[in-house]
């Protein structure tokens, strides 16, 4: 008895859950023209209540190859709404739903970064309500920033949940790679046009940045199974995508993202020690021999950051600096000056302008609390990620950490130039990753006593 009123509360939850981010996704002005969009979130809801690998499949693949839906009366750059937004959401709900009837799955499997994660989310709320209230941050704004935040976490929470074997991780990592190729396939037929390289589906101009950042990502895991992997089927088809996506990389013209690459590359070179030596080679002949190599564009994008357009005071000597890189400068006296004045809690999601370097943006939004526990959950996702590289020997598990972890320390780095960790383009597949990282330990486990 006590257990059909348990599944008839939560099934009730869902129910009211779905309608209010319905509700929410209206009142932001979607247009309701969108009509597949719709038929097709019912579809995901269906598939998500009866197999959840293949609605996250799914998900994996509408991550960059799904357009884009603007949010009426919002005219932030960044406020768009894409499909696999609503996908994502509906999946949750049909997620939910499913556990409603089958309570042995539980609601919330717990992983190390549970506490962390869900403080997180408690304080983007409550320093978004403060700032409501004081008139620091618009209402409808606020509610459609900390929505994109938080489906991130979402699709943590269901992914952490859902991973039962190795087996199926490895099903899943087939899907993001296979997402890659068919994203890099696609921007190689833009080289003809001489623009930015871009993912599909992008507004007019593109988002080259964003595109570069997942590639970073995409580089760093495919390299690390590179190292790892035996079968020459395999290594044959990583290197393949390796040589696109490296191509991408370089043709999106992205400076913050190529200053990324660097620490991504060095990470491989101090952790695998086996190719340590052969790596610092590799490094130091594209270093000598990739200026030559290079089409004048990159070269010219490159020594555009180094324009005397702005100049700053170091240590008593006066640097010249592009207006772009000056711009990247200046977020940290924004930073300094919102949290002079709200240093505990910020201002609220989200700030008033745009703030290209995550760091100073979790600053001014939710203050040192805040960004003390964000900086708090990706130092223990680093951490836990490194030891399950050092401690397990299987070649598969080894290469994605070593490869998830490569990425993650490039992100980190492109961070200070850019917004990278709310980018959803770059977020839903890292978190992805590091769902899948998080699970390992536990599935490997159980697999070794079954």
């Amino acid at each position: 008895m006590l257990k059909q009123k348990g599944q008839t509360s939560v099934g009730l939850i869902t129910l009211i859950l779905f309608v209010v981010v319905f509700f929410i996704f209206s009142f932001l002005g979607l247009p309701i023209y969108q009509s597949l969009v719709y038929v097709l979130a019912a579809i995901f809801f269906i598939i998500a209540f009866l197999n959840t690998d293949i609605a996250l499949i799914l998900i994996i693949l509408s991550m960059l190859l799904s357009p884009e839906i603007r949010a009426g009366g919002l005219s932030d750059r960044n406020v768009l709404v894409r499909a696999e937004d609503i996908f994502l959401f509906v999946i949750f709900f049909g997620w939910l739903s499913k556990m409603a009837i089958k309570k042995e799955l539980g609601l919330l499997k717990r992983t190390t970064l549970n506490t962390l994660m869900l403080s997180y989310i408690f304080i983007c709320l409550l320093s978004s309500a403060l700032g409501i209230i004081t008139g620091n941050t618009d209402f409808k704004r606020s509610i459609f920033y900390n929505l994109k935040y938080f489906e991130y976490f979402l699709l943590f929470f269901m992914v952490s949940n859902n991973i039962k074997s190795v087996k199926q991780v490895k099903v899943f990592i087939f899907f993001v790679l296979l997402t890659c190729f068919i994203v890099c396939i696609v921007a190689w037929s833009q080289i003809p046009s001489g623009q930015r390289l871009s993912a599909p589906f992008e507004s007019e101009g593109g988002e080259p940045n964003t595109f570069a950042a997942y590639l970073l990502l995409m580089i760093g895991l495919s390299m690390g199974l590179f190292f790892y992997l035996q079968q020459k089927r395999l290594r044959f088809a990583l290197f393949g995508l390796l040589v696109l996506a490296m191509v991408a990389f370089v043709l999106t013209l992205s400076r913050e993202a190529w200053v990324g690459f660097f620490p991504m590359f060095l990470t491989f070179i101090i952790l695998h020690k086996r190719l340590r030596y052969p790596l610092i080679l590799v490094l130091l002949v594209c270093l000598a021999f990739l200026p030559m190599w290079l089409p004048k564009k990159v070269h010219d994008r490159f020594q555009d950051a180094f324009a005397q357009e702005k100049t700053y005071t170091l240590f008593g000597k006066k640097i010249q600096v592009s207006e772009s890189t000056g711009a990247r400068i200046d977020t940290w006296a924004v930073a300094l000056k919102h949290l002079s004045q709200r240093p505990i809690l910020g201002s609220g999601v989200p700030t008033g302008s745009v703030i290209d370097n995550q760091y100073t943006r979790v600053l001014t939004e939710t203050g040192l609390v805040g960004f003390l526990v964000f900086m708090g959950l990706l130092m223990l996702l680093f951490r836990n990620t490194l030891y399950i590289y050092w401690e397990m020997t299987d070649p598969f598990i080894k290469g994605l950490s070593l490869g998830f972890l490569a990425g993650f320390v490039g992100l980190l780095f492109q961070s200070f130039a850019a917004a990278v960790f709310i980018l959803i383009r770059v977020m839903e597949p890292f978190w992805l990753l590091a769902a899948i990282i998080v699970a390992i330990p536990e599935i490997s486990k159980e697999e070794a006593t079954f």
